[in-house]
């Protein structure tokens, strides 16, 4: 596919390409010289008109593939709501494949009758070749998510899609290597409480993410103080309040927030390298506090290097968004991945955030 900005050049090339061989076809031939430029700028007009009518034709193509690569974006990746069931979420996908909107990862949030319920997946491979498996793996999910009254039961439905996928795939085309094809995918349920149940086959465990702490010593009271202390004389109240402004001025890069990995249990190997266990049950894995943030993503993000080699340094940014809202935060990671290997992926990264706004 041409690209918008590679249609220049094509076009250049078309009429310098035209103009050459008309000049020298021209200028070669014995006779006057007025008659042979005359001719020349008649086959230069020409040229470019042709070289017109080609970028329209181009422009409409490109215009096309963008409204389908568009529309498929929507039906795999669904748009999420401003806020779900109290959740403020947002995500984004980054494909590696060049003019690609879509890849091989997948995430999604719904909410359900035995709470919010979570997913975010990496097929083996990337780009538009792993669209088909994160389209079967998906839609399991999100059947699966309203029924199983359990997560294991979500997660053996994903690998039952996954199984006939990979099946009908080498029926289809026995030379194919997607006897291959696997799947790392990270299960959460989120209830109405906080508390985060897990089912994780190979994927990396999303950071925690808790608003900056406040200084000590601006604490409403210290450890160990009686339960209902006097309240603050006017200068106390001054002081206390002047201390959390200025922890709430302080630039981006100060208030670093309380970021670490959540873990909860084991991690089991990705969906179609072996059978998902019998006694595969979800794990207790903490709880998502009102004002505490999951940054779910996949390994393109961590695994991105610069020309040095350096890996991108995920906790650092997400330490220095403390304060952001969830898109904000979501789009500085975004842009900081791209500054740091200078736009080129070697492989999709997926990005969900969600905040709990409950109270």
């Amino acid at each position: 596919m041409i690209t918008r900005g590679e249609m220049p050049l094509v076009r250049r090339v078309c009429v310098l390409a035209w103009a050459g061989a008309a000049v020298s076809w021209e200028l070669s031939r014995p006779g006057r010289l007025v008659p042979s430029l005359a001719t020349c700028a008649a086959f230069l007009l020409l040229a470019t008109g042709c070289a017109l009518l080609i970028r329209r034709e181009l422009l409409a193509e490109l215009g096309r593939a963008q409204e389908i690569a568009g529309a498929a974006q929507r039906v795999l990746l669904r748009p999420l709501p401003v806020r779900i069931d109290g959740l403020m979420p947002a995500a984004a996908l980054l494909s590696a494949s060049r003019g690609a909107a879509v890849g091989g990862d997948l995430y999604e949030a719904v909410p359900t009758a035995y709470g919010m319920r979570v997913v975010i997946g990496d097929v083996r491979g990337h780009g538009l070749p792993a669209l088909g498996t994160a389209a079967a793996v998906l839609g399991a999910f999100r059947e699966g998510a309203y029924d199983e009254p359990s997560l294991d039961g979500v997660l053996r439905r994903m690998e039952r899609a996954l199984g006939r996928h990979v099946r009908d795939r080498a029926r289809a085309d026995p030379q194919s290597p997607v006897a291959e094809e696997f799947v790392t995918v990270l299960l959460l349920q989120i209830a109405r409480d906080g508390m985060l149940l897990a089912l994780n086959c190979g994927h990396p465990w999303p950071y925690l993410i808790g608003p900056a702490p406040v200084p000590e010593h601006c604490g409403a009271r210290s450890r160990g103080s009686a339960p209902n202390p006097a309240p603050p004389s006017g200068p106390e109240r001054a002081a206390r309040s002047a201390c959390e402004d200025r922890v709430r001025a302080a630039p981006r890069s100060v208030r670093r927030a309380r970021v670490g990995a959540l873990v909860g249990g084991e991690t089991l190997p990705p969906l179609g390298v072996v059978p998902v266990p019998a006694d595969v049950r979800p794990r207790a894995c903490g709880e998502l506090r009102p004002g505490e943030t999951l940054f779910l993503y996949t390994d393109g993000a961590e695994d991105a290097r610069d020309r040095a080699g350096r890996f991108f340094d995920l906790a650092g940014v997400l330490a220095r968004g403390a304060a952001a809202t969830p898109a904000r935060l979501v789009a500085d990671v975004h842009a900081a991945l791209l500054r740091h290997t200078g736009g080129r992926l070697a492989d999709d990264v997926a990005l969900l955030v969600l905040r709990n706004d409950r109270s």
